[in-house]
């Protein structure tokens, strides 16, 4: 290492914009730092030789240069002097290299060693003088320049919208029709055999599992696992470079805007799962990478009266300090960047419920739904929330303010109770089936504020809902301590695989029930990558750390007649308005129909609930009627939407039960349109049935179209 050589000039540069910005002559290097008493800006060479060069410049807490002749490929990282007394919270260690949080690329893996640690990891007073360099990440100078040609995001209205949840690498690593260069990479989801599945399903938007460049756990590393997941942000502009294949010296901003390019073109709109409530760093224990050494009581929120300790509303070891300006502005930036550089079409917040925190309480209001909803970028494209962390109070279900849509664990939790036959009765379900008034219309948002799942990435896959109870998780190392317990499943009364014929059948039923009752409900449906297949993580319902064929969809094994049953649903559901309403429904009589309404409830018996019905929690049988007459919204020249009625009658007990299909005014007839009962929800042949008394077969959901006279 040589320090301050002759053959780098350090100019004064500009304080804006933080990072690293190549102009065709030079890079300008900015670093936001409160409390340090001078940076070093440390330049790597291919063969790994470091270059040390004191930044000079310091304004409002910025401390920046521009280095002529430095450009493309550079890695660099810096180290950062200051004061040491964690009681204090301050952390400044110049032995650590430090990653630029707002490097565009990243370079090289992290690898455990104690000199990862700003402390003295085998115990002792101060800093630890080990030299982290050999052993972090650098972040990596890059030309952003790419041939868009047009490029525009899909645009897919909310009530439109069919969201996919995928892993980038998980999606086509095994996939035999991805060339193996490209299999788990960007490229591999672009590639054609992947989006032509995409297409099949008629699938709207990917949400992709966390591409914010990220490390593993220490904790991992040492029992020999890695954080598959990428819930672990160390890079809040950088595409995680390992999703690359090819290369890490800025080809993945490159490839990376390549995928979203070709999913586009497919009509597809790409929505990041994104992590800003905590970083990579972890708690006092953790590593010193990035935010812990530039300006630890800066970024993270320090518990009051033990600033030594971090405040943990996620269960990750620490959280960002959203309050902040400086670290308000880092997430402002890093969205608008994806948004407008990478050209993304929105975003799914983890723990969002974190970031509203002002001081101890959620706070709807808080600055950062402030700056979001006046932000004229970032307010235009999909919002998501995960409503709710960790800490007291988290749990903000329905809580978010207009603009954000939130995934509904209400959605979740009802639908798996009614499915697994607890007895909960058809209230709740109601309020789910029909966008959850209850939950988002007080303060004038639509139905699609809810984002409708019954799996996701975390927790069971389908097929494992409906085969085990209990959960499997020994391979993650943690004596199955970890993961939920309370999965409100039913494994069809065998826990584990079967060979049984009529256990294998009714849990491809429960399957299709669930997947049916998803796709019929108002809202946004969102289905998780593999679902549709039959993909099973053998009992593992905390599968964050298997990076391997426990997690990774198994193209070799795919169940055709489940993908033609969900692709045939969906289809279903984008042909029809009727199934994706833009308005509450009302409930009221329709002028010119003879009585009928836009939304009626049947009980078995033929007619309409009543109030006692409501309130019945051993009744396992609905009859849903929508009319296609009363949808409540306009086409965009303003004329009236109208669509076919349908009858989706849903039954959950155990046995048959006889039901009274309603006659006029409310039908002449009906047609099955799908049905749980057969492998692809397809009748054998067009089948008519009149109104008045049917039995409907034990754990079952019928689509019905409604037939009138002329």
């Amino acid at each position: 290492m040589r320090s301050s050589p002759d053959e780098y000039e350090v100019w004064p540069g500009s304080p804006a914009p933080l990072g690293a910005h190549w102009d065709g002559t030079g890079t300008d290097f900015a670093l936001w730092s409160a409390g340090a008493h001078a940076v070093d800006l440390c330049l790597f060479d291919d063969d790994g030789t470091e270059h040390r060069l004191r930044l000079q410049e310091n304004t409002h807490q910025v401390w920046h240069g521009r280095l002529p002749g430095v450009g493309p490929g550079q890695r660099y990282g810096y180290r950062v002097h200051g004061g040491w007394d964690p009681s204090w919270g301050q952390r400044y260690n110049p032995a650590k290299l430090l990653l630029d949080p707002y490097a565009r690329a990243v370079d090289g893996a992290q690898t455990l060693d104690p000199a990862l640690f700003g402390f003295r990891y085998e115990g002792g007073e101060g800093p630890d003088p080990r030299d982290s360099a050999p052993y972090v990440p650098r972040g990596v100078v890059v030309r952003d320049a790419f041939p868009w040609d047009g490029d525009r995001s899909p645009g897919t209205p909310w009530s439109d919208t069919v969201i996919y949840e995928v892993h980038v690498k998980g999606a086509t690593v095994r996939h035999p029709d991805v060339p193996p260069a490209l299999r788990g990479t960007y490229a591999g989801l672009a590639h054609p055999a992947f989006i032509e599945h995409l297409q099949s399903l008629g699938v709207t938007a990917v949400e992709v599992l966390p591409v914010h460049h990220f490390v593993s756990e220490p904790h991992l590393l040492r029992r020999g696992l890695s954080n598959y997941w990428g819930y672990n942000t160390l890079g809040y502009f950088a595409p995680h470079a390992a999703y690359s294949s090819s290369g890490t010296g800025g080809q993945q901003v490159t490839e990376f805007k390549a995928m979203v390019k070709s999913l586009h073109a497919a009509g597809i709109e790409v929505v990041l799962d994104v992590v800003y409530n905590h970083t990579a760093e972890g708690d006092h224990t953790g590593p010193t990478l990035s935010f812990k050494g530039i300006d630890n009581g800066g970024y993270y929120r320090l518990r009051e009266g033990n600033p030594s300790r971090y405040q943990d509303y996620t269960g990750c070891g620490n959280t960002l300090d959203v309050r902040r300006p400086q670290v308000l502005a880092l997430l402002m930036d890093s969205l608008r960047y994806w948004v407008t550089e990478m050209h993304v079409d929105g975003f799914r917040f983890d723990l969002a419920s974190a970031l509203a925190r002002s001081f101890h309480d959620v706070d709807r209001l808080s600055a950062f739904f402030d700056v979001v909803h006046q932000d004229p970028v970032v307010s235009q494209v999909k919002l998501i929330a995960e409503p709710w962390d960790v800490g007291p109070g988290g749990y903000q279900v329905g809580n978010f303010p207009p603009l954000w849509t939130e995934w509904n664990g209400q959605y979740r939790d009802t639908v798996r109770d009614v499915w697994s036959g607890a007895r909960v009765g058809v209230r709740d379900l109601a309020y789910r089936l029909t966008g959850s008034s209850d939950l988002y219309r007080s303060d004038g948002r639509r139905p699609f504020a809810s984002v409708n799942f019954v799996t996701a990435h975390d927790g069971f896959t389908l097929a494992d809902l409906v085969t085990y109870e209990h959960k499997l998780n020994e391979a993650n190392g943690e004596d199955n301590r970890d993961g939920e317990s309370h999965n409100r499943n039913w494994n069809c009364g065998v826990e584990g695989p079967s060979d049984d014929p009529q256990v294998t059948a009714l849990r491809a039923r429960q399957v299709r029930n669930i997947l049916a009752t998803l796709l019929l409900s108002t809202g946004v449906p969102m289905l998780t990558a593999g679902d549709e297949l039959g993909r099973t993580q053998g009992g593992n319902n905390n599968a964050y750390c298997q990076d391997n064929e426990i997690s990774w969809l198994d193209w070799t094994d795919v169940d055709e007649d489940l993908r033609a049953f969900v692709s045939r649903l969906v289809r279903l559901r984008r042909g029809s308005p009727v199934l994706r309403q833009e308005a509450f429904f009302e409930g009221h009589e329709l002028p010119g129909t003879g009585g009928t309404r836009d939304l009626a409830w049947f009980a078995p018996g033929g007619a309409q609930l009543d109030t006692a019905d409501w309130f019945d929690t051993g009744l396992q049988t609905i009859g849903m009627y929508l009319d296609g007459r009363g949808i409540r919204h306009r086409d965009q020249r303003g004329r009236p939407v109208q669509d076919d009625s349908y009858l989706v009658q849903l039954h959950a007990g155990a046995e048959p039960v006889t039901v009274h299909l309603p006659g006029a005014p409310w039908a002449d007839g009906y047609e099955f349109v799908v049905s749980t009962e057969w492998a692809t929800g397809a009748p054998p042949r067009p089948t008519v049935v009149a109104p008045g008394p049917i039995e409907v077969p034990p754990r079952c959901v019928w689509l019905l179209r409604v037939l009138r006279r002329p």
